[in-house]
Order: C-alpha cells, then structure tokens, then sequence
C-alpha cells in the first residue's frame, strides 16, 4: 500500500466511520446540560403526573400551548394545564427527537402521540411532530412556548378532512 492510498483510508475513515461512532443515538443525552433539561422534560410529561412536572420549572414560569393559545403562570396553573392534558389524552406521550439548549435558551423537538379522549373526543389515535422553546433560569424552565400542527391532529382523529397529502 502506498502512501496516497493510507491518506485516502484515513480521510475516508476520519469522514465517514468517526463521525457515526462519535454521535450518540437520537434523543439520548451526553455529557450535554441541555439533553438532559430534555430528557427531564420528556420523563416529566410521560409520567402524567403533573407534580413531577413542576420542579423542572421556576415558580413563575410561564408556559404557552401556542396551537391552543393556552398560556399558564406558574406552578398551579401549570399543574391544572398538566392535569386536563392527560385527561384529554391519557396514552399521551412524548418522545425525545432532538434537543438543542445553550445559554439559557434552546429547543426541545419531540414526537407527540396517544388517543384522543377529552380535547375533541373522537376516541381516535393521533401523532404529531413539534417543538418547545425554552428559556432557563437558575436550572429551571421559565418559559415554555410549545408547538406542533394541531390541524394535523384534527385530521387524524376525523374532525377536519383529511389534506391531499394525507391520501
């Protein structure tokens, strides 16, 4: 082997192998402050216990459903937020898709599912794609602002009709 082909295996190898040994699975936290707020979060919310929820965030947060415009101050109201969502979507869960938080500041996407129970209650299941901005404060979440398709949940459990792409 000569030399020009050692270079080439080399530069393939540092291009192609290190970089996917090197990311860690999709979701999972490393050594990264901000994974683990999201992987906080996302056990938080799959507990369906609001009181588990509460400690993540400072006592004045402020946490916005944007899709629902429904917008929460502080732990009680957040609690009460908590509570009728898991009444209205008692499977309801969340999985980690990507978090990105730095600074105090980031993103949290996630994929959002269940059965929907009490919001239009169809009965039906749904899955939804979305996406939390945080801001942090002293270690906790002081604001929250969700969002996802909630037209596309609609379509799923047969309240709106279904969109060209669904066919």
């Amino acid at each position: 082997m000569n030399r020009n082909q050692v270079l080439t295996g080399a530069i393939l190898f540092a291009t192609l192998v290190l970089p996917a040994i090197a990311v860690p699975p999709e979701g999972k936290s490393t050594a990264d402050p901000g994974a683990a707020v999201a992987e906080k979060w996302i056990a938080a919310w799959n507990s369906h216990n609001p009181d588990k929820m509460l400690p993540l965030f400072t006592d004045d947060v402020s946490y916005e459903d944007v899709a629902f415009g429904e917008v929460s101050h502080g732990h009680a109201e957040l609690r009460k937020f908590a509570a009728s969502e898991f009444e209205g979507v008692p499977d309801l869960e969340l999985k980690l898709v990507r978090a990105d938080i730095h600074s105090g500041h980031g993103t949290i996407e996630w994929m959002f599912s269940g059965t929907d129970k009490g919001v239009f209650k169809t009965g039906k299941k749904f899955s939804v794609r979305g996406v939390s901005v945080i801001d942090m404060r002293d270690g906790k979440i002081s604001r929250n602002l969700d969002f996802y398709d909630v037209a596309a949940i609609m379509r799923q459990v047969g309240v709106l009709p279904a969109s060209t792409d669904d066919k």
